[in-house]
């Protein structure tokens, strides 16, 4: 098992553990390395149907660990080529967890801040523990963002909201981050693992192959101009239709039963 992440499974829904609660869970090369891993894994597998993300202790995560020693973390300041090319492998973790063909749901208990709050901003979706903090974080120690945090939050907030958090960072509540549509519920502390976990399982219920056909509708519908967007939503609603849940679905709805998705 990875020393800084771990991944539970339990029926079709994997957690996936940032595990460094001495530094709030800061990420550091080897985190993200581990991650990366993780995540991967998860992306190829048939079983996994969706994916909670979350942090070990009371926090999510703080960001980038800027206490880790030069060797352990992404920017060093030993060359413009080197730390270039270190951010560049770690933003790739954002990318992953946005582009992965399961849902994915962020459990954020305690701080969220910096590259932290880009990785919860990468999810499908996210519940917060009424006890959460966040912040962007990035220009009060004098840096311009980094794991695709304001491309995340520019999407999912509007501009107008992105400016706001990014150019006058400043801690806001589990309240406030709802109030923004950050997060989609605030929970107690306490039941955050298990709201969680019925978010997923809920998602993981369904039918596998739609829903990641629907993850690609959704993610080019961010970009692509509309007649190429058409084009691929009616070849992804054909290739479903073929399927045998598409047929079991037909069937439960007839026969009044919740229908049994197999996955082909």
């Amino acid at each position: 098992m990875s020393a800084h992440v771990q991944c539970a499974i339990s029926g079709a829904t994997a957690t996936v553990t940032l595990v460094n609660p001495e530094r709030r869970n800061a990420l550091s090369i080897r985190m993200c390395d581990e991650l990366g891993a993780t995540l991967r894994e998860l992306e190829s597998s048939t079983t996994v149907r969706a994916v909670v993300l979350t942090g070990a202790g009371s926090s999510f995560c703080v960001g980038a660990d800027l206490a880790a020693p030069a060797e352990n973390r992404s920017l060093r300041g030993d060359s413009i080529e080197g730390d270039t090319a270190r951010l560049r492998a770690a933003t790739q973790l954002a990318e992953l967890l946005y582009r992965m063909p399961q849902p994915t749901v962020a459990a954020i208990g305690g701080a969220c801040a910096g590259a932290g709050l880009s990785l919860a901003a990468a999810t499908d979706f996210r519940i917060a523990a009424d006890t959460a903090v966040f912040n962007t974080a990035f220009l009060s120690a004098g840096l311009s963002g980094d794991l695709a945090g304001i491309w995340f939050l520019t999407q999912a907030l509007g501009g107008a909201r992105a400016r706001e958090l990014f150019l006058r960072p400043a801690k806001f509540d589990a309240r406030r981050a709802a109030e923004l549509g950050l997060v989609g519920a605030v929970v107690p502390a306490d039941v955050l693992g298990k709201a969680a976990a019925d978010l997923a399982d809920g998602l993981a219920a369904t039918a596998p192959l739609a829903i990641r056909a629907m993850k690609q509708n959704l993610i080019q519908a961010q970009t692509a101009p509309l007649g190429d967007y058409v084009t691929a939503e009616v070849d992804r609603m054909v290739r479903c239709f073929h399927t045998e849940d598409a047929t079991e679905a037909a069937s439960a709805f007839l026969d009044k039963r919740p229908p049994a998705f197999i996955g082909r």
